[in-house]
């Protein structure tokens, strides 16, 4: 099981909900933290909550529907002087609820597939040959279960995109030990979830890690965070590794 004491971790909505969750979780481990939201505002509370754990927190602004904004993040990140080991692309849109599927306008499109797969792709373009180069790194990319939804067609088909890109790219590092890996938190009551998702966001833990800790250099595979639940850490890296890319 991978050690993540001392190294950098950058969480994309790591302001609240399920990011601040995983942020938590790898700053109680001994990782320094990088937040990513929308304004260096929203990460204050998180920051002022992670650095009495003995780790060091930065903080980005970025608004992700905006490919400047997301190349200005990446080089701000560079700017740090810090080796980034662990990407959880966790951010994500979910547009709202067409009622009637044929009124989809194009821009629930646009801006899902924006936020929730060409800033994650572009973000694992930007990190990847730096953990190529130095021989480690955890990429682990936020998709949904959602199934048979026309209602939401903009939001997943934004994730099933980004569950081909993230298999695909996973073939570049399949063996190594730069593993790249896809998460599903379920339907939680978050921001993104709604007050009546039937799952409380912590149980996502350690569904929504255990991509950061395998180390037996596999990549593509599918961590639902609902196989994961009540399972201490050790034990649901032994499970994940267990599992097949299918």
């Amino acid at each position: 099981m991978v050690d993540v004491k001392g190294k950098w971790a950058l969480v994309t909505g790591g302001a609240r909900g399920i990011g601040a969750l995983v942020a938590e979780f790898m700053a109680k481990r001994g990782a320094n933290i990088i937040i990513q939201s929308r304004s260096l505002e929203h990460n204050k509370k998180m920051i002022d909550k992670l650095t009495p754990l003995g780790v060091e927190c930065k903080s980005v602004a970025c608004d992700l529907q905006n490919p400047d904004s997301v190349y200005a993040m990446l080089k701000e990140i560079d700017s740090f002087g810090v080796d980034v080991d662990f990407v959880f692309n966790n951010a994500a849109v979910q547009i709202a609820y067409r009622t009637n599927p044929f009124d989809t306008p194009v821009a629930d499109f646009v801006d899902s597939f924006y936020i929730n797969t060409i800033a994650p792709a572009f973000i694992c373009y930007h990190f990847l040959p730096k953990m190529q180069k130095k021989g480690f790194g955890r990429i682990i990319n936020t998709t949904s279960g959602i199934d048979k939804e026309p209602q939401q067609a903009g939001y997943s088909a934004s994730k099933a995109a980004l569950d081909k890109f993230t298999r695909d790219l996973g073939t570049l590092t399949e063996g190594t030990d730069v593993i790249i890996s896809l998460t599903d938190p379920g339907w939680c009551r978050t921001d993104l979830g709604g007050p009546g998702a039937p799952n409380a966001p912590e149980s996502a833990i350690p569904g929504v890690v255990v991509g950061a800790f395998v180390d037996d250099k596999k990549c593509g595979r599918l961590f639902p965070a609902g196989r994961f639940h009540n399972l201490g850490l050790e034990e649901a890296v032994k499970v994940a590794e267990s599992m097949t890319r299918d």
